[in-house]
């Protein structure tokens, strides 16, 4: 695993190797959104990749540079359920054998796909075990690579190319929001605003309660969250921000956006009602920032990253059934 800085470069590179394998999915555009935000919005639906969410196109970047050796050993990853489906389906295209860490508690459609896919799953319990303990202990027992959910050079510069193809298609906005967990989706996004060298200003977006990047970017040091956090947003619940990923953003970032678990459900009703689009509660994080008006009024067009699709049936049912606000209505 290389763990030099990545690049933009290494997100142009990562563009050419997911060329034909990657769908590039469209940008998006909504009169209601418009009109309800007063500003010009563009969203980039990931919810439309391959496996549901944009985790296909790191995980593809990395398996695709395993050499024969690397690959007949097989990979190792560790997920609540977007990463391992990315891993599982590049694994499968790759033919190479996967196991999968995930969770008990991971959304059964996650883990259903991600065995629909070959890919072995390995289940724990995230409240007493440590996943990366037990993926590590599985590789050092059978061998095997390890291909990290966030802090890996590939990873993130392959999900880097979601910002990339979003600014190659559109005048670049003023500001880009992003979902936000270990960091790297948002961490690509940023490298490609700064290597094309874009006035956008990019967000961090998170569950209120796993807000660490938020609070890391303001107190310049790597935060926490508290012990006994929840949220519905399962994808993003990491408890602290990656150490690659956090350089970066440090870095680049313009700041960190925290939402409520309510403030979601009623993104995930609004993406249905006038995007027909089905989210799943991290995907709409950055959705939610801005319909509940966390994005400061100066930036007047804004892009969103609608990040992933794979949610569970009654939650999306709670979403669907959110009470209704003016949001939903307008």
């Amino acid at each position: 695993m290389r763990t030099h800085p990545p690049s933009f470069s290494d997100v142009e590179r990562a563009a050419q190797r997911l060329e034909g394998h990657a769908v590039r999915t469209p940008l998006l555009s909504s009169p209601q959104l418009n009109a309800l935000t007063g500003r010009q919005v563009v969203l980039k639906p990931e919810c439309l990749q391959h496996t549901g969410s944009f985790k296909f196109r790191g995980a593809y970047n990395r398996l695709c540079q395993l050499n024969a050796r690397e690959r007949a050993a097989g990979v190792v990853a560790w997920s609540s359920g977007n990463h391992a489906q990315g891993v599982a389906l590049a694994a499968q295209l790759l033919d190479i054998p996967a196991r999968i860490v995930m969770p008990i508690d991971a959304p059964q459609i996650k883990t259903r796909n991600t065995q629909a896919l070959g890919a072995e799953v390995v289940a724990y319990d995230r409240y007493r075990e440590d996943r990366e303990v037990i993926a590590r202990t599985l590789v050092a027992r059978d061998g095997g690579t390890i291909v990290p959910s966030y802090d890996d050079v590939d990873i993130v510069a392959g999900q880097g190319t979601v910002g990339l193809e979003l600014l190659q298609d559109v005048e670049p906005p003023d500001a880009l929001l992003v979902c936000c967990s270990g960091g790297g989706l948002v961490a690509g996004c940023a490298l490609a605003v700064e290597g094309l060298q874009a006035s956008t200003a990019v967000f961090s977006v998170e569950p209120s309660e796993f807000n660490d990047h938020q609070r890391s970017l303001r107190n310049g040091v790597r935060e926490s969250v508290a012990p006994g956090s929840t949220s519905i947003c399962d994808a993003l619940l990491a408890p602290t921000p990656g150490e690659l990923t956090f350089a970066i953003n440090q870095r680049l970032l313009a700041g960190g956006l925290a939402v409520s678990d309510e403030d979601v459900l009623l993104a995930m009703n609004f993406a249905f009602e006038h995007l027909k689009l089905v989210l799943e509660p991290g995907g709409a994080v950055a959705l939610a920032a801005l319909l509940s008006g966390k994005v400061p009024e100066h930036y007047r067009s804004v892009g969103i990253i609608l990040s992933g699709g794979n949610v569970d049936p009654a939650v999306f049912a709670a979403a669907i059934d959110a009470d209704s606000s003016p949001l939903s209505n307008s």
